[in-house]
């Protein structure tokens, strides 16, 4: 295998007015900056923000703009996700593309982040793809990894890096890194975070090696995230073991063909788990999107205002 480059783009995202065009300048600006570059992610709902009214049917104008970009530049794409809208139904939806500008899958968001992100539906499928002479690539989104069977999942089907756009600008960021820590160690795997700005979260998008080092982390400004990445090291490390001690994924293979994880079972009981109670969800929706577009509003209302000599820039 050969080395791998990577970037992710952490930009501020709107929820009031389409951030399209923006992710396209930051194409053009990363390519031009990093012409080695093989492939670019951005965050989670970066091209149109967190609100479900957004929500379109694909494929739509924005693939057809995004593989475009891919093509020009012969690149690999995941320009974060959209709100879907099928049939009665919308979910939180991801697309790859590749240097062709081919769409070769789509991801629908298996965890959606009740009770927030209420009147999403949860996908069924896992996603992984092949960069070819390269390495296989896993998808999930934002809430996804705190379930650790999701990725679990992937690398199980073969996935040595994990690229997974977030859009968390919640007071447990603190844990989601120690989260993504943990999930590229015991999958050993690359783990590649990349959180927005503004509406589209607080920034300190992650990126761990298959040991669980952090190889990069961002902070709150907005930030292009150029990465070579060594793959051999994800197959050099389920080999050998991460630092050369412990072996998760093998030991995990082995349990696997002499027992069963009996939760998993299908039809088991589970009555501590039903004890919990319902999952609770916010009840005025409609008001919670109505206020977002009113505080986004106003925002860019209160933006400064810079003057050049007798006019206003």
């Amino acid at each position: 295998m050969r080395p791998f480059a990577i970037a992710g783009i952490q930009m501020k995202v709107s929820a009031v007015a389409s951030n399209v065009e923006m992710m396209k300048l930051k194409i053009d600006i990363t390519m031009n900056l990093y012409p080695w570059i093989e492939m670019i992610m951005f965050s989670e709902l970066c091209a149109f923000g967190p609100l479900t009214h957004t929500a379109q049917p694909i494929p739509n104008n924005f693939e057809a703009e995004m593989q475009a970009k891919a093509k020009q530049y012969g690149i690999w794409l995941l320009p974060g996700s959209i709100f879907e809208k099928s049939e009665d139904k919308i979910y939180n939806t991801a697309t790859v593309i590749n240097p062709k500008g081919e769409i070769v899958t789509r991801y629908r968001k298996m965890f959606p982040f009740y009770p927030y992100e209420t009147g999403v539906t949860q996908g069924e499928h896992y996603c992984v793809f092949d960069v070819p002479n390269v390495a296989r690539f896993g998808v999930s989104i934002c809430y996804d990894m705190w379930f650790p069977e999701t990725i679990r999942t992937l690398t199980t089907m073969g996935a040595e890096v994990i690229m997974h756009p977030t859009m968390s600008g919640t007071i447990d960021r603190e844990i989601e890194l120690s989260i993504v820590r943990a999930m590229a160690s015991i999958n050993q795997c690359y783990f590649f975070d990349v959180n927005g700005l503004d509406t589209g979260g607080c920034g300190r998008s992650i990126v761990c090696g298959p040991d669980g080092r952090v190889l990069h982390q961002s902070e709150v400004t907005e930030e292009i995230i150029p990465l070579e990445l060594n793959i051999e090291r994800a197959k050099r490390s389920r080999e050998l073991g991460i630092l050369r001690l412990g072996q998760p994924l093998k030991s995990f293979r082995d349990h696997l063909k002499s027992s069963h994880f009996g939760i998993y079972q299908p039809n088991i009981p589970t009555p501590y788990l039903d004890s919990l109670g319902p999952l609770i969800k916010p009840s005025r929706l409609d008001k919670i999107t109505e206020l977002k577009i009113k505080e986004n509003a106003l925002e860019h209302q209160s933006a400064p205002i810079h003057y050049k000599g007798d006019g206003i820039i």
